[in-house]
């Protein structure tokens, strides 16, 4: 077997001008987790990440403080984040225009996923819930494509599609509702340089673990 280990990215810039930038902090935590999978011997076969620079930037950490050298990267746009910023531009902001708290900002963020996963205002987006899971599913064939027996692929990616790969593996198929309900609750509790485990087979992909984050220690913790 074969196996998919799904890292989402460090701590951006929440707040700043760019986002997509990883904060000290999001540095300091893909360092932590690159220790981590170091001292247990890990030896991934290729790397892939997003083509956002917080993928970019992760990866680069977690080699960094794994000590990884020569192992191959291979950039896959399926893996990057939704567009959170055109789901939240069709929910209007409940708190105006003011500067809102990490709190008002994160209740906010889950009623404008909750609208865009429902697939009741589908005309509203230019990426669809419905499409995004598609794009995520073929990012999660092709990187299953590329182990082998006994081989890693490390995958920088973000919260979304981490969710996403959560959730086809443990929802039913075709129950539209069942997966949005259970996206949106993966979704919710994704941490900063976490790490999702997919084991590969010939009997296809298995969730085996999911949101493990014991690199993490003291203030580490983020979720934005």
């Amino acid at each position: 077997m074969g196996q998919l280990l799904l890292v989402r990215h460090g701590q951006a810039s929440w707040g700043a001008d760019d986002y997509d930038v990883l904060s000290p902090l999001g540095w300091e935590q893909s360092r932590m987790l690159g220790q981590a999978l170091s001292a247990r011997a890990l030896a991934p076969t290729v790397l892939i990440q997003g083509t956002m620079r917080r993928h970019r930037e992760t990866a680069e950490s977690v080699a960094a403080g794994a000590g990884w050298v020569d192992t191959p990267i291979i950039e896959d746009g399926g893996w990057d984040e939704f567009d959170h910023l055109a789901m939240l531009r069709r929910h209007p902001a409940p708190f105006g225009d003011r500067e809102p708290t990490r709190a008002e900002f994160q209740e906010w963020f889950v009623q404008a996923a909750t609208r865009w996963t429902s697939g009741e205002h589908d005309e509203d987006y230019d990426e669809t819930f419905a499409a995004f899971a598609d794009r995520v599913d073929g990012a999660i064939d092709r990187a299953a494509a590329r182990v082998g027996s006994h081989e890693t692929a490390l995958v920088f990616t973000s919260g979304g599609p981490v969710a996403w790969a959560a959730t086809s593996l443990v929802a039913a198929a075709g129950e539209a509702r069942t997966h949005a309900f259970v996206w949106n609750q993966f979704n919710k509790v994704v941490v900063n340089s976490s790490l999702t485990k997919i084991v590969v087979s010939a009997r296809g992909e298995t969730l085996v673990s999911f949101n493990e984050h014991s690199h993490l220690e003291g203030d580490g913790l983020t979720y934005r």
